[in-house]
């Protein structure tokens, strides 16, 4: 068993490269930090630190245990906080994060005199906040793209249609819709990574004898925009990401043939082991106000 402790202190002496300004920092005499080090070594049989005339190093294997280490730490102050300080830690991909929650967010603190709940917000992309949500780092995800896992909750929150964004002086700009056949053709610039834009274009497109190449993987909707204002290339992304562009004429919007092409926005939260299945409430103020806010 992974001993907290012991991880602790093989964090900080890898932080501080040091044994004795390890211990200086979590109020331990060197010794024990030594101890620690020691005991996750004869666990895992495997060295973790090299020391160093510089200072100490971390072996390969450290270096592999330290994203867990520091993750069963976050939990454990996850799981103390649980009990003692409760509060609902919300995730939420980049896209939804960015342009969709925020005014939903502002609407539910106006209500905090009424509601107990203390919120967390982190933003990431969807694979981390997945990885969060399954990691117990989150209570409540809002996804692009969710497979439904077992002791998990999903519920669709809001539809949001796709378009195609091009520079003001593009052919394409001067097209009311786009239809499969030009979109099969096209060549796009990625956004994020995992939103599962790529899976709905398979679907759409499955009768077309070509698909779309993608030249660039930008990671956000954000670089993805500068990208096409640039004249860099062309991209689907949310018509709710681009309003303000749209409106001062900075980019195209242009829809798809019947507005055809739309993303489910996933609203996930962990089932409660309760007899008396209950939502969280933020779950159920989503759920009430995405069509009346």
């Amino acid at each position: 068993m992974l001993n907290l402790i012991w991880l602790k202190s093989l964090i900080m002496v890898i932080e501080q490269r040091s044994f004795q300004a390890a211990a200086e920092q979590l109020g331990l005499a060197q010794p024990t930090i030594s101890q620690h080090i020691q005991k996750l070594e004869e666990t895992l049989c495997v060295s973790l630190i090299h020391r160093v005339r510089s200072g100490c190093q971390p072996t390969e294997y450290a270096l592999r245990l330290l994203p867990y280490a520091q993750s069963m730490l976050r939990l454990q102050d996850r799981a103390l906080l649980a009990v003692n300080q409760p509060s609902m830690r919300i995730g939420a991909s980049s896209n939804i994060g960015i342009y969709l929650l925020q005014p939903y967010l502002q609407n539910y603190r106006h209500k905090q005199a009424f509601i107990n709940d203390k919120l967390d917000i982190v933003i990431d992309s969807n694979p981390v906040v997945a990885e969060k949500l399954e990691n117990a780092e989150i209570d409540i995800a809002l996804m692009e793209w969710w497979p439904g896992k077992a002791g998990f909750e999903s519920q669709i929150w809001k539809t949001e249609a796709l378009v195609l964004i091009t520079p003001p002086d593009h052919p394409l700009a001067k097209l009311s819709s786009i239809s499969k056949s030009i979109l099969s053709w096209l060549n796009l610039l990625g956004g994020e990574s995992g939103s599962g834009t790529g899976r709905i274009l398979k679907n759409y497109l499955q009768e077309c004898q070509h698909f779309p190449t993608v030249s660039m993987q930008l990671g956000s909707t954000e670089a993805v925009k500068q990208a096409v204002r640039a004249g860099i290339g062309i991209s689907l992304v949310f018509a709710s990401s681009v309003v303000d562009e749209v409106q001062y004429g900075s980019l195209c919007a242009i829809p798809l043939e019947d507005h055809a092409l739309t993303k489910d926005i996933q609203l996930v939260w962990r089932q409660q082991p309760t007899i008396q299945q209950k939502q969280p409430q933020f779950v159920e103020y989503l759920l009430s106000s995405s069509i009346n806010l």
